[in-house]
Order: C-alpha cells, then structure tokens, then sequence
C-alpha cells in the first residue's frame, strides 16, 4: 500500500463561531494546496480512498483533493486525535490519503516508519505537506519514500 499522510493546508487563526474546529482554509492555503495537488497529479498520484478529520480545514483541504480521488472520501474522527490501531485496520487499497493534524500526523509517520510514537517530532509537517509511505499500515512496517513541505512540489 502507499499512503499519503497531509496536513490541512493553511487556515484562518480565528472562525466566525470562535471554535477551533470550525477553522477555514486561508485563501492563501487554498492556493498553495491547489499547488501541492497539481504536483501530485503531475506525477500520476491517485486515491482508492482518502480519509479526512471532521474539522473544516481538514474537509476543506480533503474536498481539493478531489482531482487525485477515484474512491470514497470519508470523515474520519480519529484523524483529529492520537491514530490508534483500529485505524490501521480501516485502511484498505492500493493508495490512500489520510488528512489530519499536527501533532498527531507526525506521531503517525513515526509510529508507521519507526514503531515510536514518540519520534513524531522529527516528523514534524509544514501545513499542506505530504508524507508518501509504502508497505503495510503497521508499527514499524512502512517505508517512507518521500516527506515534503508544499514549497518543494514543483508546480507550473
């Protein structure tokens, strides 16, 4: 399996309702994920699934995933946490996107490339970075075969 691991693009410091969940994309971070996806396109990446946090700029950064998707896009409430083993076990396909937060995606690399949770800072994203892992979705069990920040993906 490969998996696609993103953070959210980059989002306002406030929302209209005061919440932190209720965060939208800046349109700033709407035009440099715009960026990060056309790169991804560019070099033939494709979603069987994408899983995404239920916090709007998680949705929103997900729903501009949409030229890479060829399955379902799914909320995911796990994704807005620390992943447990029960979300390994949702994982299926041949690529899949998960689209979550700081700090817990990089907890996420870690525990998936080195099975330490607590190496997730050595992991840590920029906001609409991408880390691309192969192998099976298990502690220890992945590869990582490339951790970008959205600068680094050429874009036209």
């Amino acid at each position: 399996m490969k998996l696609f691991v993103i953070r959210h693009a980059s989002a306002s410091d406030r929302s209209s309702d005061g919440t932190d969940e209720s965060r939208a994309l800046t349109p700033e971070g709407r035009e440099q994920f715009g960026h990060v996806v056309a790169a991804l396109d560019a070099f033939g990446v494709r979603f069987d699934l994408l899983l995404h946090s239920p916090l709007v700029r998680a949705v929103q950064t997900a729903e501009l995933c949409a030229p890479l998707l060829r399955g379902p896009r799914v909320v995911e409430p796990e994704l807005a946490r620390s992943a447990t083993d029960s979300l390994l076990l949702r994982l299926s396909g041949d690529a899949v996107a998960l689209v979550g937060h700081e700090p817990w995606q990089s907890e996420l690399v870690a525990w998936l490339v080195t099975g330490r949770r607590e190496l997730g800072p050595r992991f840590a994203f920029e906001k609409g970075g991408v880390a691309a892992l192969e192998g099976r979705p298990a502690p220890g069990a992945m590869s990582l075969e490339f951790f970008a920040p959205p600068t680094l993906l050429p874009h036209r």
